[in-house]
């Protein structure tokens, strides 16, 4: 399993832009599909978008397909969530996850590490 950490949430202004990162330790970080979920208030995790271990493959949520992007540089066991066009529904923990084999990563259950998470909040 890998440890992972995530770092760049934060306080911004609504359309305002944020790059979260996830740094990952552990071995063999270019084998796992890597995830991004949030978590607001009161609410369930949900799934935002996923990158294949090598980076050709992104999936999103519909919801946020054209405003965020994932990317992944494996020489640095990072992977990236950029946001743009923020909006204060966008308000939550943002955490990232690790997946090694499962081709169904929109599964918060197909993950075998998490991050402990950052706090995002776009204010109007």
């Amino acid at each position: 399993q890998l440890s992972l950490v995530e770092s760049g949430g934060g306080l911004v202004q609504a359309g305002d832009s944020l790059r979260l990162s996830c740094t990952a330790s552990g071995r063999r970080f270019d084998h796992y599909s890597m995830g991004w979920f949030r978590q607001a208030p009161g609410m369930n995790r949900e799934y935002l978008a996923s990158i294949s271990a090598t980076g050709l493959d992104t999936w999103y949520k519909d919801y946020v397909k054209g405003r965020f992007t994932v990317s992944r540089v494996n020489a640095k066991n990072t992977v990236y969530l950029q946001m743009d066009s923020l909006k204060p529904e966008d308000t939550a923990i943002y955490y990232c996850a690790a997946s090694y084999g499962s081709s169904h990563l929109k599964l918060s259950s197909s993950y075998d590490s998490w991050g402990q998470g950052t706090q995002v909040t776009v204010s109007s």
